[in-house]
């Protein structure tokens, strides 16, 4: 593969001598391009052969081959060069154009390149939005896709955390433990049981034996009283017999 010589693009360099500055015309500017340092100018043209030859650059009309004249002036900032083939005294085409600004030399890119820089900023700037984008998304099996943006992070940061409450468990688990501990208990009911705090632990069956008389006591209690309020009832009578026993004496 043959080597890229440099000439073939020189719209990313400027070449500039400080000396030829301060003296920097119109008559003169066609010099100052013709230096030998200056990577913008081919010393095969026919500016160079007139050059050489002591001519006026009048004879270039008559002459066959590349040249370049001073295509606009504005002096002393301003000055711009064309190259061009010419074919003859009225024919010729344009080849490149070249812009010298406070004695800086650039070369004015042609439309095919400004197209090509323009679409190749826009795919780049395209092309590293949508890797950032990319890298904001996250997914999980369970949730799917979102987005993580690291201005929330930010925020996050400068926001005061609310303290939560700790809960020791969670409804669920506490509404879980109870039916456990209750299905527990009902399979395998305690052998002993503190009656009060701090006393020490009495068996089941003693509490049931000790528990027992009360509701008998209680229940012959109320047999008592059913009686006697049954004897004063039929010691007194229905209202209507009362009634008929004073109207026969």
């Amino acid at each position: 593969m043959a080597g890229v010589d440099i000439r073939d693009n020189l719209l990313g360099i400027s070449w500039v001598d400080s000396s030829w500055i301060p003296i920097l015309n119109s008559g003169s500017v066609l010099d100052y391009f013709s230096e030998r340092s200056n990577p913008f100018y081919d010393r095969t043209c026919n500016n160079e052969v007139v050059k050489m030859q002591r001519l006026t650059l009048e004879h270039l009309n008559q002459m066959v081959g590349i040249e370049y004249i001073l295509l606009h002036a504005q002096e002393p900032i301003l000055f711009i060069i064309r190259k061009q083939q010419r074919q003859s005294p009225a024919q010729v085409i344009p080849l490149a154009d070249y812009y010298i600004i406070a004695g800086v030399i650039y070369q004015a890119p042609d439309l095919g390149s400004v197209i090509n820089s323009r679409v190749l900023t826009a795919v780049h700037g395209i092309q590293s939005a949508f890797d950032e984008a990319m890298s904001y998304c996250r997914y999980h099996p369970s949730k799917g896709y979102w987005w993580h943006f690291k201005d929330h992070e930010e925020q996050d940061k400068v926001r005061p955390k609310a303290k939560r409450k700790e809960e020791p468990s969670s409804i669920f688990q506490r509404q879980r433990v109870d039916a456990l501990l209750l299905d527990l208990r009902q399979k395998f009911p305690p052998k002993f049981v503190q009656l009060k705090p701090g006393e020490k632990p009495v068996p089941v069956d003693q509490t049931k034996k000790e528990a027992e008389p009360v509701p008998e006591t209680v229940k012959s209690e109320e047999k008592e009283t059913t009686k006697n309020v049954q004897q004063t009832v039929s010691a007194k009578g229905p209202p209507e017999k009362r009634m008929r026993l004073q109207k026969a004496v």
